[in-house]
């Protein structure tokens, strides 16, 4: 089956599987695991939450296949129906939890959430001022009155002695300077990585799912 990976693009394997091939969704799964995966945890959903989504993503994905007219590419049409099940998801947790957080959540477990923040800001605060160190001082200045300080972009001209439009292109760049310095600090393939030792398991629990809706249609 990994030999076929690159084999269909995902039009022609849609329409194989709408055509009975359901076999090939495994290719379904395995191109879109390590995806959608990384959508689940930026909702901050467990390792567990997200694997169950991705599981439900792919039922929606099969039972509606029918439906994706190659308007967009089917990453996209796959990641917006895992992105409909996290927000649901999160709205009904919210909504039965929240309240009840506030009313019962013991101190202690406060205080060790808010220790938590505090080391991940205190991590992140330092990435960002090691990157803006790092680009040219002309943008960075601008970046620093216009984006740290809170002035206006009229302010900021009046501070450098530029036009308006000279502040808002050195903010640009500066953005531009410091998104690409903050990636030297991470590798975003290993960002929320989808290990392939959970990939077969997850082929494995929707394909059975798939078989099983297969025969309950047929028996009806």
């Amino acid at each position: 089956m990994m030999e076929t990976q690159e084999k269909y693009t995902d039009r022609e394997l849609a329409d194989r599987i709408l055509n009975n091939e359901t076999a090939l969704f495994e290719l379904v799964i395995r191109r879109n695991n390590a995806s959608l995966y990384r959508i689940g945890m930026m909702y901050r959903f467990s390792h567990e939450d997200t694997q169950d989504l991705m599981q439900d993503t792919y039922i929606e994905a099969f039972k509606h296949l029918h439906q994706f007219e190659n308007r967009s590419s089917f990453r996209t049409w796959i990641s917006k129906i895992m992105f409909n099940l996290c927000y649901r998801k999160t709205q009904t947790w919210r909504s039965k939890h929240v309240e009840a957080m506030t009313e019962k959540t013991p101190v202690s477990d406060i205080e060790t959430n808010e220790t938590s923040d505090i080391v991940m800001n205190k991590e992140l605060n330092s990435v960002i001022e090691k990157s803006l160190l790092n680009i040219p001082e002309k943008y960075r200045i601008a970046f620093a009155l216009r984006e740290i300080n809170g002035l206006s972009v009229v302010e900021t001209a009046n501070i450098l002695e530029v036009s308006e439009g000279n502040v808002k292109t050195r903010v640009n760049r500066a953005k531009t300077y410091l998104r690409n310095e903050i990636e030297k600090f991470y590798n975003k393939e290993e960002i929320f990585e989808f290990n392939l030792i959970y990939c077969d398991p997850m082929v494995d629990r929707v394909m059975r799912k798939i078989s099983t809706m297969s025969r309950t249609q047929q028996q009806k």
